[in-house]
């Protein structure tokens, strides 16, 4: 009976369950750089969907009492020459820059990435013809690229985010047809075909979902570059035009008062510097976190 009473009493351990890696081992494994990268990204975002609940002041409004007026209590960083706040100008811009960047990388990927994946998995002489179409077009520097597209489409702000695009489509167009060339050799593509799909099914199915990992990449960093070619064609008044609150515009007002105010020209820039910096360290980040030979380091 006692015997019985201890089996009965006995339970045997559950099974070990494997967990997989939550968010909190994702953010341990991040760097310091690529945390703070994380958080400034939080601050465009939120400054994104809703600047007017960010900004103290309305981003067009002139008041010449305020003229010049240092960073204070009142401007935390100052007016311009018109008198408008420059903090709500630069969160106001901040809209304008972050869209900036979401369209032309999309457009970027929406190009680069069915022509890539095409010309790398049926080769052939068509993927000679476009690899050299392509080659040319790298061989110019992305803002004369862009200033090219601006002459024939005109000056504004659409037009720069289609000639920011434009310009940053040869780049995964290489980087796809690059890692599709690698995946289509892979044995599970040969057994795809075998079974009897076709080409078209098991670029889409297999091949493409195989090599969204380095466009997640290179997207990132292209935002990076989208925001310096996006903010050097509003310096040269060529992309948002006034009295639109854009970061390169604001640099280009501020330029003839950099000896005697500063900051009109010294903040805008300064933002530029560190939403560039914070993508291209998520853009590293990300890289490390998406490599499984990386990862396994």
């Amino acid at each position: 009976m006692a015997e019985q009473r201890v089996d009965a009493a006995y339970r045997p351990p559950a099974p070990a369950v494997r967990r997989r890696p939550g968010r909190r081992l994702l953010w341990r494994r991040l760097s310091p750089g690529a945390r703070i990268g994380v958080g400034v990204l939080v601050v465009l975002l939120a400054a994104l969907v809703a600047p007017g609940a960010l900004a103290p002041y309305d981003p067009t409004q002139i008041s010449p009492g305020a003229i010049f007026q240092p960073p204070g209590a009142a401007h935390w960083l100052g007016t311009d020459q018109y008198g408008r706040d420059l903090l709500s100008r630069l969160i106001y811009g901040t809209r304008l820059s972050m869209t900036l960047g979401i369209v032309s990388v999309t457009i970027a990927v929406g190009i680069g990435l069915p022509l890539g994946a095409i010309v790398g998995f049926y080769r052939g002489r068509v993927d000679s013809l476009v690899m050299r179409v392509v080659d040319v077009v790298m061989s110019f520097p992305g803002i004369l690229l862009a200033l090219l597209v601006i002459a024939i489409l005109g000056p504004g702000l659409v037009n720069a985010m289609i000639a920011v695009g434009i310009g940053q489509a040869p780049v995964f167009v290489r980087v796809v047809r690059a890692a599709t060339f690698v995946v289509r050799e892979q044995a599970y593509i040969e057994a795809t075909r075998a079974l009897g799909a076709g080409s078209l099914r098991a670029l889409v199915r297999h091949v493409v979902p195989n090599i969204i990992q380095p466009v997640i990449v290179i997207a990132t960093l292209g935002f990076a570059s989208a925001i310096i070619v996006g903010s050097s064609l509003g310096f040269l008044g060529l992309g948002a035009q006034p009295p639109a609150a854009e970061w390169g515009t604001m640099v280009s007002e501020g330029r003839n008062y950099l000896r005697t105010d500063w900051w009109i020209a010294a903040f805008p820039g300064l933002t530029i510097g560190v939403a560039v910096l914070s993508f291209n360290i998520l853009g590293d980040a990300l890289r490390d976190l998406l490599d499984p030979r990386l990862r396994q380091r």
